[in-house]
């Protein structure tokens, strides 16, 4: 067996020093192999050919197969990298039809373009979408990263703190250098510097009744991503009375969770599975019963990859379920929700 190792050595060494194309190389050794296969078949137990060679075929049925997996492996990358260049190109040649995208755009969003889900009129849903999110913290961190990765044409973000050293342990879109600044610009920053092709509108304020309605009324769809319920009650009564999906999130030390909440599409309110905030004390804030950092990016990306599904059509979305993720135990499970008939928000929608 050593012997035909190194004469496939010796085929592939000489090959290349003569610079034999590969493809040449690789025929010869598939001679030699099947010359190798034909000698164990063929030859009784004991030849003296048969023995040089190995013995018996199954070591070599063995390398067979691994080298046949290998170029299986191999063969199917280089299927899907054409496939992604080819759809690109096609793309570039009519973009008409899926709407103004550059060649850097098709090129950045190609991945996208070829999942059957999405594709070319998923990624131009994406690009005329208007998202707006609550909150530029350590949920809305990740959140904004990806919406502007995904390439979500217009994305609004809501925040009136400034970033603080404490913070960067989880709201990963911030910096360091960025410390003081309001949280909106230094996210918009980031987003615009992650992906030019996406208008930010930063909204240095906290969400008001006056104003809570008109803002949304601007958007497709929310991302609430706050820490406090009276600013969860008035984004979801504000999405409630204009039809809008609200994805929200929350979390606390391990534990966090994600739901949609779509009345309009006869899914539950936030207010029908939370009727009322907490008594004080017993919903704590990360500030007081801590939080360990990745878990915000777990949770924030879920919220974006809602919205993508959301603005795509594609799959299915958590309406009606609450998604829990228990980053301790590495656990996730779901929950069905339902709408309440005397919910004070959308029992009469």
């Amino acid at each position: 067996m050593f012997a035909v190792l190194v004469a496939a050595g010796a085929i592939w060494g000489i090959g290349a020093l003569m610079k034999t194309p590969k493809s040449v190389r690789w025929t010869m050794l598939s001679v030699l192999y099947l010359a190798v296969l034909l000698m164990q078949a063929v030859f009784p137990t004991g030849h003296p050919l048969r023995d040089a060679t190995g013995g018996s075929v199954a070591p070599w049925l063995l390398i067979g197969g691994i080298g046949f997996l290998v170029f299986a492996y191999r063969k199917g990358l280089q299927w899907l990298r054409s496939r992604a260049e080819g759809q690109a190109d096609a793309l570039a040649e009519a973009p008409a039809k899926i709407g103004t995208f550059s060649d850097t755009e098709l090129n950045r969003y190609a991945r996208h373009i070829v999942l059957r889900e999405v594709g070319g009129p998923g990624q131009k849903k994406l690009k005329e979408a208007k998202v707006l999110v609550i909150g530029a913290g350590g949920i809305g961190s990740p959140a904004l990263l990806y919406l502007a990765a995904a390439g979500v044409g217009t994305i609004g973000v809501v925040d009136d703190d400034e970033v603080d050293n404490s913070n960067l342990q989880r709201q990963v879109i911030h910096q360091d250098a960025g410390i003081g600044m309001p949280k909106v610009h230094s996210a918009a920053a980031a987003m615009r510097a992650q992906n030019p092709f996406v208008e930010v509108r930063p909204y240095n304020r906290r969400l008001i009744a006056d104003e809570a309605e008109t803002l949304v009324a601007d958007y497709d769809l929310v991302l609430d991503g706050t820490d406090n319920f009276d600013t969860r009650y008035l984004v979801n009564a504000a999405c409630v009375a204009l039809g809008k999906p609200l994805i929200s999130g929350a979390l606390t030390q391990w534990e966090g969770q994600v739901s949609v909440f779509d009345p309009a599409q006869d899914a539950p309110c936030y207010q029908c599975i939370f009727p009322e905030a907490p008594a004080p004390g017993l919903s704590p804030s990360c500030a007081e019963a801590g939080v360990i950092g990745p878990l915000p990016g777990v949770i924030g990306s879920i919220m974006a990859m809602e919205a993508v599904k959301i603005i795509a059509n594609a799959g299915t979305v958590l309406r009606g379920e609450m998604l829990i993720y228990d980053g301790l135990y590495g656990e996730t499970r779901k929950i069905g929700l339902k709408r309440r008939a005397d919910c004070p928000c959308c029992g009469s929608k």
